[in-house]
């Protein structure tokens, strides 16, 4: 017997860097007639409730055939997981992840106890998702508080969770999220499939780092596969919906599954406004979206053909081209854009505004005045940038300016041919991207046609008449 109890401390202490790590912990005890030992992480751990296990431990008497029956007489020990001795690697995961391991001499299971205590910050509203109107609780780095975020707003026992440890070093914890009755089993039991079989040393970058490993990117396609959120609400309507929420430890977005283009049009304050309001603000963001698309191609096309335009559209020409030609002046305001959002970043926050402010004033107003950029350029490119943040969705905006550009080269080139052949490719980059369910268009509802679907996402619907229609034609479209 003590062989045993020594071999296997032996074992759990090579398998979790005992002696190594600071942080890796042991604790020698005597309960039950018996010597054990306590394993644990101090810096994931509750030292206050480590204490009291010891105590609740220490104070055991009497003698018992096997751990689970040690169990059921201690509190100490109820409602704690047991594994196999042949099982070592399954035990040592979850203390890697913050839990307690306690063995005593002369039993072969293993007691998993809950004394986790994990850093992270509290629940607060997203940065990047605001809303006029609702609740202001958003995402953190806890899968468990994120989780409890979802149950507080979807009570049934329909909710499924599904959790998964990815990566070989890591074994980061992944969580799928959806409704039994109203997901796609198909599609569950293929991303199931994916998730399990997902080969890498660690998730390194969260959610990134698994999107990259569902589905096979094209470089060349610029849009995006996957939609983010750090609301809650949003999640959870997703989830009622019969959408599937990945969520991944140390990571505060969820990824909304399976995603198609016009899943980007919606935004959580659409819903918390009445139907009409909530449809104008989404025609307002739709219309000034899109225009942030088109509207620096055709204006360059109008300054390269003045002779086409229009009598009432010839303010738009440029009088003032400036010192460098339209086309790099229009290319290099792009660049210098994104310059100032990374020095943005790396600025802190009490300096950001105030660098963003003098930045985009000194650099624009001396541009112009020393006569490289044109004061047209600055205004135009000026409205492209706010407009880019009509929609918080930073994957299908950087999408769109990558399309502007190529849109804005094509005309340099061909003129209004280029501006067609531009606007061909685009439709063919979203037809032919692919979706995690590759069952799914990347264009559904349009493609296949689902009128009502359609209806819903260009037009804030009533929420009673929402909820009668759904079900229905979701198990229409799985059909």
């Amino acid at each position: 017997m003590k062989e045993e109890y020594k071999s296997l401390c032996e074992r759990i202490e090579a398998l979790s860097g005992y002696g190594k790590c600071f942080d890796v912990n042991k604790k020698e005890l005597y309960t039950c007639k018996r010597r054990g030992s306590l394993y644990f992480i101090s810096s994931l751990s509750d030292g206050l409730l480590l204490n009291r296990v010891v105590e609740l431990l220490l104070l055991s008497d009497g003698e018992y055939g096997t751990m689970s029956e040690l169990a059921s007489h201690s509190v100490a020990l109820s409602g704690c997981a047991f594994f196999n001795s042949d099982n070592i690697d399954e035990a040592v995961r979850f203390m890697l992840s913050g839990t307690s391991l306690l063995i005593i001499e002369g039993y072969d299971e293993i007691a998993v106890l809950e004394t986790r205590a994990l850093p992270g910050r509290s629940v607060a509203e997203p940065e990047s998702d605001h809303v006029l109107k609702g609740p202001h609780d958003g995402f953190c780095e806890s899968l468990n508080i994120n989780v409890g975020l979802l149950r507080r707003r979807i009570r049934s026992a329909d909710f499924r969770i599904d959790r998964y440890p990815v990566g070989r070093e890591s074994k980061t914890d992944v969580a799928l999220c959806y409704m039994e009755g109203k997901v796609d089993k198909k599609f569950l039991r293929k991303l199931t499939e994916n998730i399990k079989s997902i080969d890498v040393e660690a998730i390194s970058l969260g959610q990134q780092s698994i999107a990259e490993c569902l589905i096979k990117h094209r470089w060349y396609n610029i849009f995006p596969k996957f939609r983010y959120t750090e609301r809650p609400d949003a999640a959870s309507a997703m989830i009622m919906e019969g959408s599937i929420i990945l969520l991944c430890d140390t990571t505060p977005q969820a990824m909304i599954l399976p995603t198609a283009i016009f899943d980007f049009l919606q935004e959580s304050d659409d819903f918390y406004f009445p139907p009409l309001i909530g449809t104008y603000l989404r025609a307002v963001r739709i219309t000034v979206f899109m225009a942030t698309l088109f509207f620096t191609p055709i204006w360059y096309f109008m300054n390269l053909n003045p002779q086409l335009v229009p009598e009432a559209l010839l303010f738009m020409v440029n009088g003032n081209r400036g010192g460098i030609p339209l086309i790099w002046q229009l290319l290099l305001v792009e660049f210098m854009i994104d310059a100032l959002k990374l020095a943005s970043l790396n600025t802190p926050s009490t300096l950001g505004n105030s660098l963003s402010v003098v930045a985009g004033l000194i650099i624009g107003d001396f541009a112009v005045e020393t006569g490289w950029l044109s004061s047209d350029v600055i205004l135009y490119m000026a409205f492209v940038a706010m407009a880019n943040f009509a929609q918080p969705s930073f994957e299908l905006g950087y999408a769109f300016k990558f399309a502007r550009i190529a849109l804005i080269i094509l005309v340099e080139l061909f003129g209004i041919a280029g501006l067609i052949i531009g606007a061909i490719l685009l439709v063919l980059a979203v037809a032919l991207n692919k979706t995690v369910d590759g069952s799914r268009s990347y264009l559904y509802p349009l493609v296949p046609f689902n009128k009502n679907a359609m209806i819903r996402q260009i037009f804030r619907v009533k929420l009673s008449a929402k909820r009668k229609k759904a079900p229905s034609e979701r198990e229409k479209d799985e059909k």
